[in-house]
């Protein structure tokens, strides 16, 4: 069990993490290095020997590993990243960059995303220190840089360029699951993630005649990307379930005393109510158009037009995604994939997921732990690339009128203590057992 210096640890290295400002941009503009090098110092005087890694400068990952007492068993990974989105602080009601302690919260840019998990594992790798605790399988920490953008200065390139820090490792934990999702009747529901929806951000480039403004023009660019946007925003994606959504409809039917006919799904996801959030955005693939970019003049008819579409597929469905796009784009339009990571599916029947079910009823027996799929996505995508199969597993128990998942990327992040405190009981209870 987690000491009561663990517990104080957590909610300390929390507020001190995000006091450390790594919003992350896109396009290189962040610097991760400050936190790696705060994480790498916590662990070092836990006993660890932590390496610092950077493709670019100032972009710093920390990887180290925890030995087991069983040579034979496979690694397991623990994984968060380091970086946050910005925010703009006239929104805030405190400051995003204070990790300010009041009336029992933490506030501030990374309290959920994800500087509270970081913070865990930090407290729960000290704790064994202490206690002279060994997992019985090699845990392997990672914190990264990137998640944020590419992840091609983090986990990306920690998979591609440094595969022997990860050696053993069959499986991973990171972002985002086992979090109290309330279902507005009293229900606690804990969602554990065993899939992720892969990433399609797309660009679309037409190209037309340019021209005066003032004359007949057939071949408008502007038209030719505005017709394409908008059949691709008012598509209709046909119904597609996983395995791991299936198992999450099953289990929530069954919970709610509910036919789980799944030739309805849209008419289940009625009936379950608020619950339905935690599958409706994974039912099907997905496309967002989001950014638009043309002309340089009212009267000139530019030849070409760009605009971005944020494109999510389910498991085993890329080449339908792809298919989709080629007709709903037309002969006029090209796409290509700005930033394309692959869609994780992980099975629900391993002992690993048995036993973060079990980590988390045994702190909250109240609960119902329940399967579910992330609509985006996270490091997992890339450490997939070294055969580790990921799970969403941040523990969190939280108040009814705490949205968790509003909370991410938006304004007052923040995340009570006693939230933390769970955390890190049932993320020690999983790793020492894992």
């Amino acid at each position: 069990m987690a000491d009561q210096q663990a517990l104080d640890e957590v909610v300390r290295f929390t507020s001190e993490l995000i006091r450390i400002d790594t919003s992350n941009f896109g396009g290189g503009d962040c610097r991760e290095r400050p936190a790696a090098e705060y994480a790498a110092e916590r662990l070092t005087e836990a006993g660890l020997e932590p390496i610092l890694l950077e493709r670019t400068a100032g972009r710093t990952n920390v990887v180290a590993r925890v030995e087991g007492t069983d040579p034979a068993a496979d690694a397991l990974l623990v994984h968060g990243h380091l970086d946050v989105v910005p925010a703009q602080a006239a929104d805030w009601s405190v400051d995003p960059f204070s990790g300010e302690i009041r009336d029992g919260v933490v506030w501030g840019r990374g309290a959920v995303d994800m500087k509270n998990m970081d913070a865990m594992i930090l407290a729960v790798v000290r704790a064994w220190a202490r206690e002279g605790v060994r997992p019985r399988r090699d845990i392997v920490v990672a914190f990264t840089a990137d998640e944020e953008a590419s992840a091609e200065d983090g986990s990306g390139f920690l998979a591609d360029h440094h595969p022997e820090l990860f050696e053993g490792c069959t499986e991973g934990v990171g972002e985002s699951g086992a979090f109290t999702f309330h279902d507005g009747t009293g229900r606690h529901l804990y969602p554990v993630a065993a899939g992720e929806r892969g990433t399609a951000w797309l660009k679309l480039t037409a190209r037309g005649r340019a021209g005066h403004g003032s004359k007949v023009n057939t071949e408008n660019a502007v038209t030719r990307l505005a017709a394409a946007v908008t059949r691709i925003g008012e598509h209709r994606w046909p119904l597609r379930l996983t395995p791991t959504v299936s198992a999450a409809l099953t289990e929530l039917a069954a919970l709610y005393g509910i036919e789980p006919d799944l030739t309805q799904v849209d008419l289940l996801l009625d009936k379950l109510g608020p619950a339905a959030r935690l599958v409706e955005s994974t039912i099907r693939n997905s496309a967002n158009p989001t950014m638009l970019n043309a002309g340089y003049k009212v009267n000139v008819i530019p030849g070409e037009a760009v605009a971005f579409v944020d494109g999510r597929y389910l498991y085993g469905t890329e080449d339908e995604f792809r298919a989709t796009l080629d007709r709903l784009t037309g002969p006029d339009v090209d796409w290509e994939f700005h930033h394309r990571e692959v869609a994780l599916q992980a099975p629900l029947d391993s002992p690993t997921y048995a036993r973060m079910r079990a980590a988390v009823e045994e702190f909250a027996p109240q609960g119902h732990v329940v399967p579910y799929c992330m609509s985006g996505g996270t490091d997992a995508k890339q450490f997939s690339r070294l055969g580790i199969t990921g799970y969403g597993f941040a523990p969190l128990e939280l108040p009814e009128d705490l949205d968790y998942q509003a909370l991410f990327h938006g304004v007052d992040e923040r995340v009570p203590v006693e939230a933390l405190h769970f955390g890190v009981r049932v993320l020690d209870r999983f790793l020492r057992t894992a």
